[in-house]
């Protein structure tokens, strides 16, 4: 296939991005794939024109905003739509789902599905709970967002005049509302999923605190995740979690309610923390989690047998029966693989032969 791996760019004069984007490339490349990469910064016509040049039969939408803001990711995937080009990942209303934690909250309580009780602060609007009375100490994020934007060791609060100064510092630095959940003090484990129609819960990653200083709080906030030499990177790690069948199988299964719920597609990632007492709570849903070779996602793959190149290669896969059973209902029934490789005509998978303009 022709692939087009679309990411995001600090600039518009920038041509660095993220190393993620060269390690799905050279995956999908080892498949035989014809891959070219567009950097977009905010230029809508860079990226209609980019995608016009490279004539993709999928596109890799690695995409996580658009110009500055955070929310961008969900108008790229509704262009995405409307010129019609199959692409990973979620759709623009599964999107908007992950970046508004509380709404996503709202839909795992009507299914059952444990949460931290919750409070929205929204920025010059008051605030909406979500569960009654909250109990301190209480962990303040901002509403949208992933990376751990606004989040380190100052997001846990023990007192309504430290929770007020976090909100008012979300609101002025992150310009964003505060999410002030519950903390779960516990367990912190990562629930990597892949598939549409009968998704699959992959090994189940565990987060080791133990190397962090004493009396640090055990939460992955940005240093951690990203500043190395720092206490907060050096003294946290993932590793593969040793746990009992049966509590396996319950994660797995919250994690699989919960992907569904919030209707993920081709792949994601949940986070959990399971309590001394063995309540397990959803803390987030990831759609189209981060998917760098080093990731807990690709190290949770590679535990269940499917090294990288494979797991890259099998979420092109996801994204283009799923868009083939959406151009074709009748696939909706259960077709075999030769009868959706037919279904695959020669109008829709072009030929890969020559190069397109660099962008």
């Amino acid at each position: 296939m022709r692939i087009t791996v679309l990411t995001w760019l600090e600039s518009e004069q920038a041509n660095e991005y993220d190393g993620v984007v060269d390690h799905v490339a050279a995956a999908l490349e080892s498949r035989d794939h014809d891959v070219e990469v567009v950097g977009v910064h905010g230029d809508v016509k860079k990226l209609v024109r980019g995608i016009e040049c490279t004539r993709p039969d999928l596109v890799f939408n690695l995409m996580e905003m658009f110009d500055d803001n955070i929310l961008g990711d969900v108008g790229v995937a509704g262009l995405l739509e409307l010129i019609g080009v199959p692409y990973t990942g979620c759709g623009p209303g599964e999107l908007y789902l992950r970046q508004d934690k509380g709404l996503a909250k709202k839909i795992l309580h009507y299914e059952g599905i444990l949460y931290p009780r919750f409070a929205v602060f929204a920025k010059n609007a008051g605030f909406e709970t979500g569960g009654g009375n909250l109990r301190m100490p209480l962990f303040v994020k901002p509403l949208r967002g992933d990376a751990s934007i606004g989040v380190d060791a100052a997001s846990l609060v023990h007192d309504s005049s430290e929770l007020m100064r976090r909100v008012l510092c979300i609101h002025d630095q992150v310009n964003d509302s505060a999410l002030a959940e519950e903390f779960i003090e516990g367990r912190e484990f990562y629930v990597g999923i892949i598939g549409n129609e009968t998704p699959q819960a992959l090994p189940i990653i565990e987060m080791d605190f133990s190397g962090l200083p004493s009396g640090a709080p055990h939460v992955l906030g940005h240093r951690a995740k990203f500043e190395e030499g720092t206490p907060e990177f050096d003294g946290t790690h993932a590793v593969i979690a040793e746990l009992p069948d049966e509590l396996r199988a319950k994660l797995h299964k919250i994690s699989l309610d919960a992907y569904r719920a919030l209707r993920v597609r081709d792949y994601g990632r949940v986070d959990l923390r399971l309590t001394g007492t063995g309540e397990a709570y959803v803390i987030e849903v990831n759609a189209s989690c981060y998917l760098e070779k080093k990731s807990e996602f690709a190290m949770a793959a590679a535990a269940g047998g499917l090294d990288y190149p494979t797991l890259v290669n099998r979420i092109a896969e996801l994204a283009l029966e799923r868009f083939h059973r959406r151009v074709h209902p009748i696939a909706a029934g259960g077709v075999s693989q030769a009868e959706m490789d037919a279904l695959v005509t020669e109008d829709s998978v072009r030929d890969a032969r020559g190069s397109s303009p660099a962008l």
